[in-house]
């Protein structure tokens, strides 16, 4: 869908008058999301596909989606996809861009896939230095499976499975795998950004792109964790936790970058 601006208040003759202001990502598939609305997830599609396609690397791109909320993110985003397992997709991301350095290959992970079941991919492969990025996209609670607890639910927190609060006590502490991952020595970049806002949106485009440009260039591993919503298992109106979101989420998993050995 084009959306244009009149720059006159005269009726403008057929292609005059109009200047295009925003247009659809060209990789982006004309398909019905899953996503809940309010989900952040769409969000974030929309930025790695500009991001792809301004890049030019539409034909050259493999991205890997394990089981969660995105395991259907092949639908949407057309380019090369690999299905992995669950929390396995570092490990694929890891064999694709060895067998095809010249490849822009990206894992694109839940919080539940990569500080759950997939950490020790996480983390061997970030510790490598594999080539490639991984979006982290955390919304602190297990949102397809029914709105459990996660690893990165904060203290205090309700879920499914935690109804009265995370307690350190009995279910540990948060796992922040972005801080941890900023302190290994194969990464290159690591920074954490939301998709909230306009000015939000716009960092994390810019952080996605540097990601993908330090895959393209040998640089090392590059995470670009993007603290998201689950208005649905946080059973909240998408307004309601955008506002949750920033009054809790930032000050646990504060914002901006982390590392970045690029500069």
């Amino acid at each position: 869908m084009n959306n244009t601006i009149n720059k006159s208040n005269q009726t403008p003759l057929p292609g005059e008058g109009y200047e295009l202001v925003y247009q659809k990502p060209t990789l982006m598939n004309d398909v019905p999301m899953h996503y809940c609305p309010g989900c952040s997830h769409g969000v974030v599609h929309k930025l790695v596909a500009e991001v792809i396609e301004e890049m030019g690397m539409a034909d050259k791109t493999i991205g890997v989606s394990p089981v969660g909320c995105a395991v259907f993110a092949y639908k949407y985003i057309d380019i090369d996809w690999q299905e992995a397992a669950h929390g396995r997709a570092p490990a694929v991301a890891t064999a694709i861009k060895r067998l095809w350095p010249d490849r822009l290959v990206f894992t694109y992970q839940g919080d539940g896939d990569m500080a759950c079941i997939g950490t020790a991919e996480a983390i061997h492969a970030l510790n490598r230095g594999e080539h490639i990025a991984m979006i982290f996209i955390n919304n602190a609670i297990y949102g397809m499976t029914g709105g459990q607890m996660a690893p990165t639910t904060l203290l205090g927190q309700k879920t499914a499975t935690c109804p009265y609060g995370r307690r350190a006590d009995l279910h540990g502490y948060p796992l922040n795998i972005t801080d941890l991952a900023s302190r290994l020595e194969g990464t290159c970049y690591v920074t954490r950004q939301s998709v909230e806002s306009v000015p939000s949106i716009r960092k994390a485009k810019a952080a996605i792109r540097k990601a993908f440009e330090n895959s393209m260039s040998g640089k090392g591993s590059s995470l670009v964790e993007i603290v998201s919503t689950c208005n649905s298992g946080w059973k909240l109106s998408p307004a309601k936790a955008n506002e949750w979101m920033k009054e809790h989420m930032f000050e646990k998993y504060v914002k901006g970058d982390l590392k970045d050995t690029t500069v």
